[in-house]
């Protein structure tokens, strides 16, 4: 990779310097960006018991007591259950609103586009709130079922972008042909359709995954001493015990969403 460009002849000092410019603004904002999420993981190999810089000496002992943990052996179980499930179920009702949407024309489209994507701009303390007091009659609050339901909303919204964005150039006509060959709906769909936007359905699956496994407020509202996921466990170890443990966990997720970001880069270049 080339650090110095070739300028055109006709370049001027000042062009020059624009250039140079340009560049330090975005590697200074990238550092302003990633600082406070970096500075975070040499923490988690501190022998401290505390969240100190300069940092005296290094050890595992918080991982070791990070994995020895039962409750947060207990909240990893649960965002492993509710995470998936929830992604599941933005997955199914997300693509199925987009291949909708994508085929037909009627009137108030663009309303019911904007009620389907409206969790993605709705305040997230809003949807907490108003969640609760809905599911607390119903018996949904302090339930896994709760929590999966509100998340699979806060995904699917993910799911419905990613996949319009990939039916843009499709062709229906292959839709009909093998409507007219005698395929059924169900058949054409997972032999014709879904293969050709099975890179916006994945995508849109990590994005709703990284949604819920990360997601802290409506957890604070929904989810009982059961149901505890790692944010909120998180949540909790800060405002009662600020112990290193969190920067081990903080670290792994890290590690976690920058291979999802990894996973989505290798999609795109498949795509491309």
């Amino acid at each position: 990779m080339k650090l110095m460009p070739d300028f055109p002849a006709y370049a001027t000092p000042l062009d020059k310097a624009g250039w140079w410019a340009l560049r330090l603004f975005c590697v200074a904002v990238l550092v302003y960006l990633l600082a406070p999420i970096l500075v975070i993981m040499p923490l988690s190999f501190s022998e401290s018991s505390f969240l100190v810089y300069p940092i005296h000496g290094w050890s595992l002992k918080w991982y070791e007591n990070l994995f020895s943990s039962e409750e947060w052996a207990r909240a990893a179980k649960n965002s492993f259950i509710v995470a998936p499930a929830a992604t599941l179920i933005a997955t199914v009702l997300g693509t199925t609103a987009a291949v909708g949407l994508a085929r037909t024309s009627f009137p108030f489209k663009g309303l019911l586009m904007s009620l389907l994507i409206a969790p993605m701009v709705v305040p997230i303390v809003v949807v907490g709130v108003s969640t609760y007091l809905f599911f607390a009659p119903l018996g949904l609050a302090d339930s896994y079922l709760g929590l999966i339901v509100v998340h699979a909303a806060l995904g699917a919204p993910f799911v419905l972008t990613t996949v319009l964005a990939t039916l843009q150039g499709f062709d229906h006509n292959l839709v009909r042909a093998s409507l007219g060959l005698g395929e059924t709906p169900m058949r054409t769909f997972f032999r014709i359709t879904l293969p050709v936007i099975a890179p916006g359905v994945v995508s849109g699956a990590l994005f709703a995954f990284a949604t819920s496994f990360d997601e802290v407020v409506v957890a604070l509202f929904l989810a009982g001493p059961e149901q505890l996921t790692l944010p909120r466990q998180m949540f909790n170890g800060i405002r009662e015990n600020i112990s290193p443990t969190i920067a081990a966990v903080a670290t792994l997720l890290i590690l976690f969403t920058t291979s999802l970001l990894g996973v989505l880069e290798w999609i795109r270049g498949r795509r491309a």
